[in-house]
């Protein structure tokens, strides 16, 4: 398969529900996409749609400079791209795979070895819908690169470009998934109540939507806090600490499970315990960030 001379071609390599939405975006927008999965399936499937089929991993790096990864983690890159690494040099690869950072920095450094050039992606989407309203990608890696490529990579989401380290991506994508997984198990928590409870979910949902409103301001305040050791004052852990424990008891007596908030009491906890060993608030900021004990 000859490489294309158009700037508007892409190939995808893997494609997974993340993978197909990325593929459909690209499509949309017209621009030429090369696909390759291990399964044929999927490959057919949007084949149909207008992609190109490209049998091999070699083939889809040969067909375009820029390539695009959506797999499980880094480690299948190297699984993946170690079949045509005669292929890499001279192309761009465009991870948007999840992983931790420093996974990130050393599949850059594997990729720029092989002759290629790298970008490192996470993406922000509401489930795969990346063309929701609230879906971005983060990206980092040279901006030269970036900026080369950015136009290519537009219809996937919008951009939001960090910095040179190949991890940083992946530092901001991970930190708002820390926030994002203990919302998902908060709120099933949260439901199973209303429901064992014997009331209607649904109507419990425009409050819960309703107090999210005040989560930037909580966001914001916290920051600050944060950037400055951290917000802590005994009676308030205290008072955390209680309150905790009242969800226990509303959960409990309906029989939902309370780990969840046993975990988060758990914290609030060592909180007032270092604050009375120490005669100073501690913060559970400082505790996450192992400065108190």
């Amino acid at each position: 398969m000859s490489e294309q001379t158009t700037s508007r071609s892409v190939s995808v390599l893997g494609l997974g529900p993340m993978g197909q939405a990325m593929v459909k975006a690209f499509l949309e927008a017209g621009v030429e996409v090369t696909v390759w999965n291990r399964s044929t399936a999927k490959v057919d499937a949007l084949v149909a749609l207008g992609a190109k089929r490209a049998g091999t991993v070699a083939e889809a790096l040969a067909a375009n400079k820029v390539s695009v990864l959506s797999l499980t983690h880094y480690d299948a890159m190297y699984d993946v791209l170690g079949q045509a690494v005669d292929q890499l040099p001279g192309k761009v690869i465009a991870n948007l795979s999840s992983d931790s950072p420093a996974k990130a920095r050393a599949g850059a450094t594997w990729v720029r070895e092989r002759g290629a050039e790298f970008l490192s992606g996470g993406v922000m989407s509401a489930g795969d819908n990346i063309v929701h309203p609230a879906s971005y990608i983060f990206y980092s890696g040279p901006k030269a690169v970036f900026d080369a490529h950015a136009e290519l990579l537009r219809p996937l989401s919008p951009q939001e470009y960090l910095g040179a380290d190949d991890g940083l991506a992946q530092i901001f994508y991970q930190a708002l998934l820390t926030i994002f997984h203990p919302w998902l198990l908060a709120f099933d928590q949260a439901t199973a109540m209303i429901a064992k409870s014997g009331h209607d979910i649904a109507a419990f949902v425009p409050f819960a939507v309703r107090s999210s409103e005040a989560f930037p301001f909580f966001m914001e305040e916290f920051s600050v806090a944060n950037q400055n050791g951290g917000w802590a004052d005994l009676a308030s852990l205290k008072m955390m600490d209680a309150g905790a424990q009242h969800i226990i008891d509303a959960s409990e007596e309906v029989g939902v499970d309370s780990g969840f908030s046993h975990l988060a009491q758990s914290y609030w906890r060592k909180a007032v315990a270092a604050s009375e060993a120490t005669g100073k608030p501690v913060s559970t900021y400082e505790l996450f960030r192992g400065e108190a004990s």
